[in-house]
């Protein structure tokens, strides 16, 4: 082991100021450079855990994400459209959720400890989602990119054929998202593919990629605003919903009481943190299953006010089509009764 302050790459030592917040800015590049390495950390604290930590491809897709709903929502101003504010808020958080957790001192502690990477996981996956989802970002495009000449296929036209393709019908039908969600976890946590993805930077990256598009896929058909080929009833959304989440709290359970480490990649973490591994996974459990309860509540209150709005949007249609049609059904009605006494008659 490498002594305090310092931190060892293949056998060689480096300086890395470990006491220091600044010593964890030093160490982010070669946590996620896919080196065999062991890493001399401080004791994680809160004030560690969220200082900068750069991270290129997050920070920047984030950013990029960021900058193009914007240019969505400018564009609509601009022609004298509305964009709910509301909307602008939710994508800019669930953008902000994966900065949080992806370029700071999370990642580079939750590459050595499992209860750090478990935070990254739920909140890149489960939180971030329905952010995203709330924000309409489809909806935007759909709205904002200019329909392209007759006879070619711009921006808006190939999303459109995106949107209706067999493709987006499968990943967005339960029989493919609620295995998936589940598979995210024992398919990955309990098998030596964890291990292997944790190997290297492109691994890693792609893990936590994968994570957000699950979430992405499982939450679009039962809360998301934007149009999508899968749209059941509300009350099958609620089934779904409620399809997935027991298996979290199956997966936090058995984390939190195993008898020893399960997860090879963090069963001997830096003694400079200070932590039993045991302990640090019986934690990550209990993220992982309690974790579960947020989302659940946000999605169904979601659910709930997008429910109640359908049918204030359907009474109103309804209401219109009568002030149209001179009330024809009260009419046929009272026809009906009509005949129905001249009989007794």
């Amino acid at each position: 082991m490498a002594a305090p302050g310092r931190f060892r790459v293949r056998g060689r030592h480096y300086c890395g100021g470990a006491p220091r917040v600044k010593g964890v800015k030093r160490l982010s590049y070669l946590a996620h450079a896919g080196m065999d390495m062991d890493m001399d950390l401080p004791p994680f604290t809160l004030e560690r855990g969220l200082e900068f930590s750069f991270d290129a491809f997050f920070l920047i897709g984030s950013l990029v994400g960021l900058a193009l709903y914007g240019w969505g929502v400018v564009r609509l101003r601009r022609r004298g459209d509305s964009w709910p504010v509301g909307r602008a808020i939710a994508f800019t958080i669930g953008v902000l959720t994966v900065m949080l957790v992806m370029c700071t001192g999370l990642n580079d502690y939750g590459m050595v400890m499992f209860s750090v990477h478990m935070v990254q996981h739920m909140v890149i996956s489960m939180l971030t989602p329905i952010l995203l989802l709330l924000g309409a970002p489809v909806t935007l495009a759909l709205r904002a990119l200019p329909p392209a000449a007759r006879g070619s296929k711009g921006p808006r036209e190939l999303l459109l054929m995106l949107l209706h393709s067999r493709y987006m019908k499968v990943i967005t039908h339960p029989v493919f998202t609620i295995p998936m969600f589940i598979a995210s976890l024992y398919g990955l946590y309990f098998t030596p593919l964890f291990d292997f993805l944790m190997e290297s930077k492109t691994g890693h990256i792609a893990m936590m990629v994968h994570f957000l598009a699950v979430g992405l896929a499982f939450f679009w058909p039962i809360m998301g605003v934007d149009p999508g080929p899968h749209r059941p009833g509300y009350v099958m959304r609620m089934l779904e919903l409620f399809a997935g989440m027991p298996f979290h709290a199956f997966f936090g359970i058995a984390l939190m009481m195993a008898s020893q480490p399960m997860i090879k990649t963090y069963a001997n973490p830096p003694a400079s943190l200070g932590i039993d591994p045991l302990l640090d996974q019986q934690w990550g459990g209990g993220i992982a299953w309690a974790f579960s309860e947020i989302p659940s509540v946000l999605v169904l209150i979601a659910l709930v006010y997008q429910w109640y709005h359908s049918e204030q949007r359907a009474a109103k249609r309804s209401d219109r089509a009568e002030d149209r049609n001179g009330d024809q059904e009260l009419a046929a009605y009272n026809s009906y009764l009509a005949s129905l006494q001249a009989r007794g008659q």
